[in-house]
């Protein structure tokens, strides 16, 4: 594989570089300093596949919604990391076209697939008519997203994100490496843009998602998502009947844990 597979050199988008690869406030620490300095000093030199190999990031996890852009994230790090688990949320919303694309990307990349679900005795008590998502979203996404994916991250210290600076003005100082609770997290694509993705699928003929032929360039669960117009943010469509709401909660800050309950929030502290 070619170095140029491994990620885009710094490029100036209107943004000053020292900005683009500032730290969240905490974000700091010092195994992610040294990992910083060794793989990311600048983001004109990087070392992404050496910072995915090192050992200092413990055991590793790939988090993958098979969304749009998701099958570019599994074949840039199953290149290097051939056999890392790779953990899918199913959340028993996602439409039949995500799942049917999930299968057929996990056997032409040969992947170590890991299906996470939620707890059927929560649903049964929180959920038990399927419908919580229209009436608390920010519920619905803790229950099948948030709490399955704590468990199915505990046995690892670090995992993979496949989250980009352009997707969204909350996403606009995105940094590489970044605390998520007690693990690292690392968005290796964090710097690139969507022309990179393009070339990407391009040069390795990647298979696309089949929503995305229906105006779906950000493909979340099926009853929070929706088509998007030509020139709209591209995650415009998730959760457009709540404006606040841009994402599902499973990214921590630096500071960050998960919680499970308003008790559980009270003992902890």
């Amino acid at each position: 594989m070619a170095q140029d597979d491994y990620g885009p050199v710094w490029r100036d988008a209107g943004t000053d570089a020292s900005s683009m690869n500032s730290w969240p406030s905490g974000g700091i620490d010092e195994i992610l300093s040294e990992l910083q300095e060794r793989y990311v000093p600048d983001m004109a030199h990087l070392d992404i596949p050496g910072l995915l190999k090192d050992t200092k990031l413990g055991r590793t996890a790939i988090v993958s919604s098979f969304g749009a852009e998701s099958v570019v994230l599994l074949h840039y790090v199953v290149s290097v990391l051939p056999d890392i688990p790779v953990l899918f949320l199913d959340t028993g919303k996602h439409f039949p076209e995500t799942l049917a694309y999930r299968d057929e990307v996990a056997d032409a990349l040969g992947l170590n697939l890991q299906v996470a679900t939620p707890d059927s005795s929560l649903l049964e008590k929180e959920d038990p008519y399927g419908v919580l998502y229209g009436r608390d979203p920010n519920a619905c996404c803790t229950i099948r997203k948030t709490f399955p994916l704590q468990d199915a991250i505990a046995p690892f210290d670090s995992w993979i994100s496949g989250r980009k600076r352009y997707q969204g003005a909350s996403r606009a100082a995105l940094p590489i490496l970044e605390r998520d609770g007690e693990k690292i997290k690392i968005n290796p694509m964090a710097s690139w843009l969507e022309s990179d993705v393009r070339a990407y699928f391009a040069r390795h003929d990647l298979p696309r998602h089949p929503l995305e032929a229906n105006g779906y360039p950000s493909i979340g669960c099926a009853p929070c998502t929706q088509p998007v117009a030509a020139g709209d943010d591209q995650r415009a469509g998730r959760w457009a009947h709540m404006p606040d709401k841009t994402e599902c909660g499973i990214h921590l800050g630096p500071d960050g844990r998960f919680v499970r309950s308003a008790q559980d929030r009270r003992e902890g502290e």
